[in-house]
């Protein structure tokens, strides 16, 4: 057979389009650029497999857990006419170079390539930190081969997750909820969230008290606090633990009283300066950017999510414009110091730079050094106000970030010089008091000129006066005082994570890698364990039960040490210090006295699910998280004021904007003591004997009839069916009736709905008669007000009380006019971001069904549940449509009616 005829062409494939648009840039002629579009195959779920492989080892997880954990993989549905289309592609070329990204996923993406398009040519891995012209030229001259040890790592790691989730989360549907899910991160991640609440929940504040003054000398005045009392340090916020008892040992604690006198005796006291001592005062620029680093950041200057950060540095880095944003190094290429070193050179004066480069290392827990640090791309560094009208805002700002920091990076320390000054007096009362004030002045500003990092919440007194300048004083100078008065002060408890803080955290204790933290924060905000309330992350109750229950039955997969363990032991995979399959063998079937997770979900016990989602918040109130949401139990009966009837078990919602640290016992009492009656009976149907009730319920009030079950006497009572063979059939289980329902009118209340009025809500919808054509009207109540109804037609009317009043006559006479869209008040929109650039239409964001959405009038985008709507950008609300429309229209799937059986012919006598 002859050999294929060389064509010249070469086919490139990376992950995303923007990618290879920005690459074939740089590519000489010959090259096709193609994009995979991410993943084109991956683990199925077990009921898409065949039917010969469920009932094998493969069944469960779709891994082949008794043959080395070999994965099944299937090309996606979505990407079989990518995969077509690449096939098609490879035919025409003689080459084919594997150009995703260089981190372990990227690696795992060019071995599914490999495996699916099966290559008959000379197959190239090419990698490359940024798109530049350079960066591409280097990396044709430095090919390699699909690294097996990093896919090993990457594909070891979805199979750990897999059997993670199966395993574990189906446990969380049994005794929380259903629809919940655990994850190897994402649930110790809710962990730290919820140990956080727990502490804030167990915190004790502690009353304090200080004094402070103003003290004038010749040169100048200044602000000095109460330092000491009789040569013992006055105690501050950092001197309590979280139970609010003081731990300093010799420290004086002042309450009002003593604060208050201290402060009366020293109104005319003779003040003068007992030492002054000045030090020099030396800063260092901050490293570069890590991937956590930067979403740190960007969160505290930028406000922006973990997500959008992530979102926003990926467009950056496909397009050109920094280096890859998924990394744990804060080391810089020698190229990329010396374009620091010439730019702050140039910027600021040859003075700004130090004589040699900084060297930077990362501090992280199992940080790879696997890349480089995030850094405007290219050997030499375009300035913001050079790519300003190129990029978006969102875009601009996070590149002026990384810019800033990256230059600042290699330039001198900010110097200058701290001056603390201790002044007393001795009070009429005998005490001796010793103030103090500090004040930092900036001799020479170094990187401070470019760029200083931000800061998050942090517990105790901030002492911080670094801006300050303090006069020029001398020991034993005399001082004038005024506004000496005290201050009282609590402790705080320690401060909810935000993104940023979470992100630190992660890295700090070395749980999951750089490029999940933005997936892993937005996913335990998808899956409803936390919220944001402003940018604090706060946890949901229904948290709380999943992470009782994973402490409690699977404590090692929640721990902080065991998960960060597990990441090194995924380095030494990728490093070709391990096997995956036989890591995987230990972690799920266990080893001598080491038991694997199959083990201990075997031998899980009785797990007492009511126990689980009980959280004791009094001695007599309980908070539990029930099918329907969190609730209040109180086990003392109470006497309802009202009937005079004694209440056992008494309930009362929780409102969902209160968070659990808030939930005191004071709190609780309150709830209880205003909560509206559960249930109230309102007296039986004449009609059908069925006892009527009003019912406040998670959605609001309503009235329902109390359908009475059968008893067993009924039951046995029934026609009796009998088997062919003449044998009696057991008793049918009797059909549940459904009870008539109808919510409260806004005019009702539970206390006050009376049962004539619960008869007239229930036998709603209400028949008004027929048109000229026969249409049925009706008039009903629904979510968005009372309404008639004549087949599809609808048409709204004034008030709810108009459904019982209103006649066919005035219907008719609705329906005769045209139906006017709209007519109601027109709702403002949530948002507006001004014309879309494809559609061309306005964006805005409106309150739906669902909760808000993005629209452009064509394509609608749910926004999602980790973006708020203070945060949302218009770059974010422009991408999220631009995904939509990607996506094309939503399939949906109807299950076609089988066909009759055929009837078997009568057979020829």
């Amino acid at each position: 057979m002859p050999s294929k005829a060389k064509t010249g062409k070469k086919l490139v494939i990376v992950e995303s389009p923007a990618k290879s648009k920005t690459i074939a840039k740089y590519l000489g002629e010959g090259f096709i650029v193609e994009a995979s579009i991410g993943h084109i195959r991956d683990l199925p779920q077990p009921s898409e497999l065949p039917a010969e492989l469920k009932k094998t080892s493969v069944g469960k997880f779709a891994v082949d857990i008794d043959n080395d954990f070999k994965p099944y993989y299937v090309v996606s549905a979505d990407k079989k006419k990518k995969v077509t289309e690449l096939k098609a592609a490879l035919k025409d070329a003689d080459e084919l170079y594997l150009a995703t990204d260089g981190d372990r996923e990227g690696e795992a993406i060019a071995w599914h390539l490999l495996e699916v398009l099966k290559p008959k040519v000379p197959v190239y891995r090419m990698t490359f930190g940024e798109i530049t012209k350079e960066a591409i030229q280097r990396a044709m001259g430095n090919l390699r081969d699909v690294d097996s040890a990093l896919v090993d790592a990457q594909e070891t790691r979805r199979v750990l997750d897999r059997l993670y989730g199966y395993e574990i989360s189906p446990v969380l549907w049994r005794k929380v909820a259903r629809g919940l899910s655990a994850g190897r991160v994402q649930s110790v991640v809710t962990r730290m969230v919820v140990d956080r609440e727990r502490e804030r929940m167990a915190f004790k504040a502690a009353s304090y008290w200080d004094l402070t003054g103003q003290f004038g000398a010749g040169s100048g005045s200044f602000k000095a606090k109460l330092a000491s009392v009789d040569g013992s340090k006055v105690a501050s916020g950092r001197d309590f633990n979280d139970d609010g008892v003081l731990t300093a040992r010799n420290a004086v604690h002042l309450n009002e009283e003593l604060a208050t006198s201290l402060a009366a005796g020293l109104q005319d006291a003779d003040f003068r300066v007992r030492s002054v001592d000045t030090k020099p005062y030396t800063r260092r620029p901050a490293a570069p950017f890590t991937t956590s680093t930067l979403q740190q950041e960007a969160g505290r200057k930028l406000r922006f999510s973990s997500k959008s950060t992530m979102q926003v540095a990926q467009r950056l880095y496909e397009n050109g414009y920094i280096t890859y944003m998924r990394t744990d190094s804060s080391a810089l290429s020698d190229e990329a110091v010396k374009a620091a070193r010439r730019q702050a050179s140039e910027l600021y004066g040859p003075e700004y730079i130090p004589a040699s480069p900084r060297v930077y290392s990362s501090k992280a827990a199992n940080a790879q050094e696997a890349h480089e640090a995030i850094r405007p791309a290219g050997d030499s560094f375009r300035t913001p106000a050079q790519v300003a009208k190129q990029l978006s805002g969102d875009e601009f700002r996070l590149y002026e970030l990384i810019w800033k920091r990256t230059v600042a990076s290699q330039m001198g320390d900010a110097k200058g010089s701290t001056a603390t000054i201790r002044l007393g007096a001795v009070a009429t009362d005998g005490r001796d008091a010793e103030f103090s004030a500090s004040g930092t002045v900036i001799t020479f500003p170094g990187f401070l000129a470019a760029y200083e990092e931000g800061k998050d919440e942090s517990r105790g007194d901030d002492d911080s006066e670094e801006a300050r300048r303090l006069p020029n004083v001398a020991k034993n100078d005399a001082l004038t005082a005024s506004d000496i008065v005290a201050v009282g002060h609590e402790t705080s408890p320690p401060p909810r994570f935000t993104e940023a803080s979470l992100t630190a955290e992660l890295e700090k204790k070395g749980i999951g890698r750089p490029s999940t933290y933005a997936s892993t924060i937005s996913t335990i905000q998808d899956r409803g364990y936390v919220r944001k309330q402003g940018s604090a992350l706060v946890p949901s109750w229904i948290a709380f039960s999943v992470i009782r229950l994973l402490e409690q039955h699977f404590h090692d997969y929640v721990d902080y040490e065991f998960t960060a363990d597990m990441e090194g032991d995924l380095d030494k995979i990728a490093n070709g210090q391990a096997v995956g399959s036989a890591w995987l063998k230990h972690f799920y079937f266990g080893e001598d006295a080491d038991p694997g997770l199959l083990s201990i979900v075997n031998n899980l016990g009785d797990i007492d699910a009511r126990e689980i989602n009980s959280i004791p918040i009094t001695d007599e109130i309980t908070l539990r998280v029930g099918k329907f949401g969190p609730y209040l139990e109180s086990s003392a009966a109470v006497v309802d004021p009202k009937t005079g009837e004694i209440v056992e078990n008494s309930r009362a919602n929780v409102p969902e904007d209160l968070a659990p640290d808030e939930l005191t016992a004071a709190k609780a009492i309150e709830l209880m003591e205003t909560a509206a009656p559960e249930e109230r009976v309102l007296g039986a149907d004449p009609h059908t004997g069925h006892t009527v009730v009003a019912k406040n319920g998670r959605y609001g009030a309503y009235v329902t009839e109390v359908i009475p079950e059968m008893t067993e006497e009924q039951i046995a009572n029934q026609p009796v069916e009998y088997y062919k063979n003449g044998k009696p059939k057991p008793p049918k289980k009797p059909v549940k009736a459904k009870p008539r329902t109808g919510s409260l009118f806004a005019s009702m209340t539970v206390d006050s709905v009376t049962l004539d009025e619960a008869l007239q809500l229930m036998s709603l919808p209400r028949a008004l008669g027929e048109d000229a054509e026969g249409n049925l009207i009706t008039v009903q109540n629904g979510r968005f007000g009372p309404y008639l109804k004549k087949g599809t037609d609808s048409r709204s009317i004034g008030s709810e009380e108009e459904i019982f009043t209103i006649t066919l006559e005035q219907a008719l006479e609705i329906y005769s006019q045209p139906k006017q869209r709209g007519a109601r008040a027109a709702v403002p929109p949530l948002a507006e971001f001004g014309p879309d650039p494809v559609s061309e239409k306005n964006i805005v964001v409106k309150e739906g069904r669902f909760g808000p959405y993005i629209t452009d009038g064509i394509t609608n985008i749910t926004v999602p549940r980790a973006t708020s709507l203070e945060e949302l950008t218009r770059d974010q609300a422009v991408e999220l449509l631009a995904e939509k429309r990607a996506k094309g229209p939503v399939k949906r799937t109807t299950t076609a009616r089988k066909a009759p059986a055929k009837k078997k012919a009568a057979a020829k006598k």
